[in-house]
This record gives structure tokens, sequence and C-alpha cells, in this order.
């Protein structure tokens, strides 16, 4: 509606509603320079990439946890592997383990 009505201001008046009308385009900030524009370019450019190199800079970090998340996981396998061996070991040489060669009705000669 405000473009419509600019134009039936600029029918009557003439040359002095066209000036009346780009005074209050650049007050109202619709009409900038192009300097200005340039300007309001680079830094969104320069906001954006620097938005894109932080995502990148997490993605990076995210695969070196994941990396080493998974490395931990696996250590932490192989430990509890080697405590169960652990813990059989110790209930054989205590004798808890049936069937055991410490158990010495299996480990007995026949008589």
């Amino acid at each position: 509606m405000n473009d419509l009505s600019a134009v039936s201001v600029l029918l009557p008046g003439g040359a002095g509603a066209i000036v009346t009308l780009i005074v209050l385009l650049i007050l109202r900030g619709s009409l900038v320079s192009r300097a200005v524009l340039e300007d309001v370019r680079k830094d969104r450019d320069a906001r954006v990439a620097e938005l894109v190199d932080e995502r990148n800079t997490w993605r990076e970090a995210h695969r070196e946890s994941e990396v080493a998340r998974i490395q931990a996981q696996n250590q932490v396998g192989e430990l509890l592997e080697l405590a169960k061996v652990a813990d059989h070991v110790l209930r054989a040489i205590r004798g808890e383990v049936p069937g055991d060669a410490m158990d010495p009705t299996v480990a007995a000669p026949p008589s």
C-alpha cells in the first residue's frame, strides 16, 4: 500500500515529490549508498566465513573425540576380559572352580 501511495504522490507533485520520496527513503534506511552496501556485505561474508571455520573446528574436535572414545571403549573391553581371566585363575588356585587342573578329583590318576 505504501508503494501505491508513493506513486499517487509522485503524479501530481512532479520533481519535488520525487526528491521528497528519495529523501524519505534515505532517512528511513531503505536507500543506502553502494559503499555502505558493500561494507555490510563484507561484514556479513566475514561473519559467515568465521562461523564456517568455527563449525569445521567443532566437527574436527568431534571426530577426534569419537576416535578417542572408541579407543577407550576398546581398552575397557580388553581390561574387562583380562579381569575375567585373572578372576578365573585366582578361583582355580583357591579350588573354587570345579573341573580345573588344580581340582584333585579331576587331576588325580585313576587308582
